[in-house]
């Protein structure tokens, strides 16, 4: 079955407006219906978040209803009212939503082990056409739970390096492909203009987390051991906290800001004042646009350097769409996400910037000619290399941010890392017991 025939006309009509709890009903006739699909006359209810992935696949979705006779109905809610009624909707059996658009690294956890989402591995795997090999091993590992795939990614991230081509050029330095390399660039660099940052980054405790886990894996640490206790009062843990927060604090001048998000710490490297910064691709634009950033024209990127275990950034699915376990039209909700995950359909949203998971597209020229080609094959390295989490993949994710947070705080203050390891990682092991239960 191929999708993506007339996606250029719906496309070109594409808006990006915000529309929270809106209720549409996309149906647009039932000419030309899919006689392999067999959903002719169903109604498939969908559930998303205010996105730009939501936004396009709306335009595109009587493309859908027209192909398989199948009606689309659409709740669109912002993320914290998203949650809200998944909460209380999922947790109640509901049998009101076919396909849910969910954060895995948030929520597949809680989701799956709750048994809401549908186990779809035979469908996701014996379709070679669609062809879930296709998808990278990141985002795929990140929805699966217990050896069952439970979603399919929608929209992705990977951590890369972003640098000031000029600042290296002008200290006669090359990009650090490892991180002694970077830590070295970002002293000398730092030297050389007091008032620039070496490296700046996320410093706030749970926000820092996301960040701070490229370096914790490629230093070879892990937030969870194998056994399920506590992995970050490990020795590679210790030394990835102590690195982190010592390339922050010792090549500035500048008083760090201790609540730092990414906007906070992006806004200090678009105003000139930073060298270096590791977070998300998906972010780029940021950098890039002439309105936003200074030094624009000046913004390099690269893959996340090598630790001692190697160069081991995040590679995560932001957002993924499950089929509600209780839902009576399984077979429909399969259909919509086979086409809204589609090949053809990933590529049209690469081409509007929405990074997906699927290798294939990040190969094809045409999805990737908008963005800068440095950052394309950084992004390429680092999906091959990256880890399929970049926090805790608890129950509770926000407790568990807070805690293995707090020693990146600390690290960064220039206080005690081991005392804070320590005390942290006593905590996590309690909470880690706790969350299984």
């Amino acid at each position: 079955m191929k999708y993506g025939s007339k996606t250029a006309r719906f496309l070109a009509a594409a808006t990006t407006a915000v529309v929270a709890g809106a209720l549409v009903s996309c149906s647009s006739g039932g000419a030309d219906i899919d006689e392999n699909a067999g959903i002719e006359g169903e109604t498939i209810r969908v559930t998303l978040a205010n996105h730009v992935w939501t936004e396009t696949i709306k335009e595109l979705i009587p493309e859908f209803e027209e192909e398989t006779g199948a009606k689309v109905e659409i709740s669109q809610l912002a993320e914290d009212q998203l949650s809200d009624q998944y909460n209380v909707k999922l947790n109640a059996g509901t049998d009101e939503i076919d396909v849910l658009m969910y954060r895995p690294l948030q929520e597949n956890k809680l989701f799956a082990s709750n048994g809401y989402l549908s186990d779809i591995t035979e469908l996701a795997e014996g379709d070679e056409e669609w062809e879930w090999a296709d998808f990278q091993s990141g985002p795929a590992s990140l929805t699966s739970y217990d050896d069952a795939v439970v979603g399919v990614p929608i929209i992705t991230e990977r951590t890369v390096l972003y640098y000031r081509k000029d600042l290296l050029e002008e200290a006669g330095l090359e990009v650090p492909t490892t991180l002694d390399e970077l830590d070295a660039a970002a002293a000398a660099i730092h030297e050389l203009h007091p008032d620039v940052a070496g490296y700046i980054g996320r410093t706030g405790k749970s926000a820092a987390v996301t960040q701070f886990s490229a370096f914790l894996y490629s230093f070879g640490g892990q937030w969870i051991n194998d056994d399920g206790t506590s992995g970050i009062g490990s020795d590679e843990a210790r030394a990835a906290y102590q690195y982190y927060g010592d390339l922050i604090s010792t090549h500035t001048d500048a008083t760090i800001n201790p609540e730092m998000s990414w906007p906070e710490a992006f806004a200090v490297f678009q105003q000139g004042q930073a060298a270096f910064i590791a977070d998300a691709d998906s972010l780029y634009k940021n950098m890039t646009d002439e309105t936003q950033s200074t030094v624009s024209e000046q913004v390099g990127f690269a893959p996340f350097p090598e630790g001692d275990a190697g160069s081991k950034p995040y590679n995560v699915a932001a957002w993924a769409l499950a089929i509600n376990e209780s839902s009576a039209n399984q077979d429909a909700a399969w259909q919509f996400i086979k086409w809204a995950t589609s090949k053809e359909i990933t590529l049209e949203m690469s081409k509007l910037g929405v990074m997906g998971a699927r290798s294939s597209v990040w190969d094809d020229a045409d999805a990737t000619a908008e963005y800068p080609a440095e950052l394309v094959e950084a992004i390429k390295i680092n999906g091959e290399n990256g880890e399929g989490q970049d926090r805790p993949l608890v129950i509770q994710v926000a407790k568990a941010r807070e805690m293995v947070g707090e020693p990146i705080v600390e690290a960064i203050a220039g206080g005690d890392v081991d005392g804070a390891v320590d005390s942290a990682n006593k905590k996590f092991d309690e909470f880690l017991l706790e969350d299984s239960e």
